[in-house]
């Protein structure tokens, strides 16, 4: 699809997406894959846990489609903070101790209100089934795979066993999620401290195939591309226009959000590589991994080969979603995702 046609159709869906409204210093560890994490951590306790959870996803995601890609992207923030996945995401923060919890932080606000809601509604169900067996960390990760299939996605064995942490602080949000302008170093370095590799880095990046993104991550790009004054040369010409007319200069609304990927915005397939390679990437940090040359030939690989994101994101989301787990004794299963015990 040339460049021109996709801003083109970017147009014409754009007036209705405008309707919508979406609303630290300690670095995780990577824990090695074949660890007590299992498929079957609850064939005995819970066999019918997997059951569970889709039946309530695939509801979720009839009522909700945002739901979707806020729920994986709620499942990354979990991940590479604190000590890893651990549903600490998901705790409120207790008014009396003064200390804000992860999803207070202000990286955090932008998370919506729909994928803490699909996890409790999933954990409501899980418990009147099965109370007080499965947790809250467990349940975010298979919800997370859940949505990615829907989607249109892989389907993979999610691994299970997690704990739920009892720690939850907004100053640890800051220094373990990567900016919507970082460089591709400060992501391989990043990702390096969770032990991710640069593959994982371009492979879970896909998961910008479905979802939105509030103007304020990329309005420098329309504007002021590092302090140029100028927009980013690196952005479609037709699109830059569409963009900037979602995102005016200064005023607008603050809640517009826009889709990552405008050409199959709701289907979880390839083509977030191919709007790269168009220079359609929609943040700094989508665009960066096709001009940089160590991500540019994985990049392109994925976007030639559906079949291989698909391995690719799969494994990463393995991998990722064994970043410092909880295990035996260690943490708590909580009742209620949003509170401790």
């Amino acid at each position: 699809m040339s460049s021109s046609a996709a801003a083109s159709s970017f147009l014409a869906i754009f007036y209705i997406l405008l309707t919508f409204f979406i609303r630290g210093s300690i670095s995780a560890t990577y824990s090695n894959p074949n660890h007590q994490l299992s498929v079957d951590f609850y064939s005995k306790t819970c066999p019918q846990l997997e059951q569970l959870v889709s039946s309530s996803t695939a509801q979720q995601f009839q009522d909700s489609p945002v739901s979707g890609p806020a729920t994986i992207r709620l499942f990354f923030h979990d991940c590479f903070v604190e000590v890893g996945c651990d549903a600490s995401i998901l705790l409120s923060s207790n008014p009396g101790s003064g200390v804000p919890a992860e999803k207070d932080a202000h990286d955090n606000k932008p998370l919506a209100v729909e994928a803490f809601n699909t996890i409790e509604k999933a954990k409501a169900l899980v418990e009147s089934k099965c109370p007080g067996v499965v947790s809250c960390a467990d349940i975010l990760a298979i919800a997370a795979r859940d949505f990615v299939h829907l989607a249109g996605g892989p389907y993979y064995a999610v691994k299970k066993g997690r704990r739920d942490g009892q720690v939850s602080l907004a100053s640890r949000v800051k220094d373990n999620l990567p900016r919507a302008n970082s460089t591709v170093d400060q992501l391989l370095n990043l990702f390096a401290s969770k032990g991710l590799s640069q593959a994982d880095l371009v492979a879970l990046s896909g998961a910008h195939t479905i979802g939105f993104s509030h103007c304020n991550q990329f309005g420098s790009r329309l504007y002021n591309y590092r302090g140029t004054k100028k927009p980013d040369p690196y952005i479609d010409r037709r699109l830059l226009k569409a963009l900037q007319m979602s995102c005016p200069h200064r005023g607008g609304n603050k809640d517009v959000v826009v889709p990552f990927d405008v050409n199959t915005p709701f289907t979880f397939d390839h083509m977030y590589y191919g709007n790269l390679e168009a220079k359609m990437g929609l943040l700094t940090t989508d665009q960066a991994l096709f001009l940089d040359p160590r991500t540019r030939p994985m990049v392109q690989a994925l976007g030639k080969d559906k079949t291989q994101f698909f391995q690719a994101f799969s494994m990463g989301m393995e991998k990722m979603g064994s970043i410092g787990v909880k295990l035996g004794t260690e943490g708590e299963v909580r009742r209620y995702c949003s509170k401790r015990l």
